[in-house]
């Protein structure tokens, strides 16, 4: 099951119906791309840093590659990489993986995506890797997932012909929020590290326990909801003229997350997905008019798998509209994508 395939890079886009290779395939997000991969028929290579871990999992594969690759080490990436048309990078902390992981897909020539909800590793990637993915004709799409990818998609779908806002505010409810370990490690990680788009810019969150009422599309109703930081927020103004980029959450599943408490999510189906619940709603304002857009469906972890998935088949067959580091509004079709994700993952959908 081991691949042993010398390092010889080629161009990704010499190879459009490519595997994907998935970095951090054995963890809880990353199971959840694995199977959507196979799902679609794509070829998948697994890659993870625990040996162990990974030949565990890839025996659910027996026909993907397995190949142990570790951030410390440029060269193992490097050979992970080889032949693939894009990397998925499903590790965290994404502090800690983001620049190594995209650094060794942009050496071998593929494309590179993320789930990170870290708002830092999206902010480098956007800063420092735009004109060198160009350069090489390549995609760098971080943040395409349930945080980053989907309110951005909502957003720029709720836009329709306007090109700007006033303001744009984005509300998260679900009835929990049980963290993974991954969510509790990023959350140690990036403490005091949040950030929020007022004014034309990045500042630092305020950390303000004000609450406010919110209703929310059913069946969560009104709730009351808090001030919340997320990778939307540097996402999208990343492509669409605004001062203002809001997010709130509903207060009851920001308790359950802080909660030391809370526990870790459990399948409720053969698919692995956990019963909780999810509304995400884009309310786009200008000049005195409205526009809203507004998904749900079950498991933001879950979720995520289907959103990536679909952007990286989406850029191996050419459906995107630029090169560089990218949103997910920005480079595909805002409302095909989403259309695209119902109702087999979006159960609910109103653009």
């Amino acid at each position: 099951m081991t691949d042993t395939t010398a390092n010889t890079p080629n161009s990704a886009a010499a190879r459009p119906e490519g595997a994907i290779a998935v970095y951090g395939a054995y963890g809880h997000t990353g199971r959840f791309v694995v199977a959507e991969l196979h799902r679609r028929g794509r070829p998948v290579v697994l890659v993870g840093r625990d040996e162990a871990k990974l030949r565990e999992f890839g025996r659910r594969y027996p026909d993907s590659p397995v190949r142990v690759a570790s951030v410390d080490d440029p060269e193992s990436l490097d050979r992970a990489f080889v032949d693939v048309g894009a990397v998925i990078n499903c590790a965290g902390p994404f502090l800690e993986t983001t620049l190594p992981v995209a650094d060794a897909a942009i050496r071998a020539g593929a494309h590179y995506l993320d789930v990170a909800a870290e708002q830092a590793s999206a902010i480098t990637l956007f800063d420092t890797y735009t004109d060198r993915a160009k350069d090489a004709g390549l995609v760098v799409a971080p943040a395409m997932a349930f945080y980053g990818g989907l309110g951005d998609l909502l957003v720029t779908a709720a836009l329709g012909d306007w090109t700007s806002a006033d303001e744009i505010t984005l509300a998260f409810g679900l009835d929990s929020w049980l963290p993974t370990e991954g969510t509790r490690l990023t959350g140690a990680s990036n403490a005091g590290q949040h950030l929020v788009f007022t004014g034309g810019r990045l500042v630092p969150f305020s950390y303000s326990q004000e609450v406010s009422a919110w209703e929310f599309a059913p069946p969560l109703g009104k709730q009351q909801v808090n001030e919340f930081s997320t990778a939307d927020q540097v996402t999208i103004p990343r492509h669409v003229r605004t001062p203002e980029v809001r997010a709130v959450m509903n207060v009851a599943a920001l308790d359950d997350v802080r909660s030391a408490d809370t526990p870790a999510p459990t399948p409720a189906d053969d698919s692995g997905r956990s019963a909780q619940t999810f509304v995400v709603e884009a309310i786009v304002r200008n000049g005195g008019q409205e526009r809203r857009a507004v998904a749900g469906g079950r498991d933001i972890y879950a979720i995520t798998a289907p959103i990536v998935v679909e952007a990286a088949e989406r850029i191996l067959t050419g459906r995107y509209t630029t090169t560089g580091t990218v949103a997910a509004g920005e480079t595909f079709d805002a409302t095909s994508f989403l259309t695209a994700l119902t109702p087999d993952h979006l159960t609910r959908l109103e653009i």
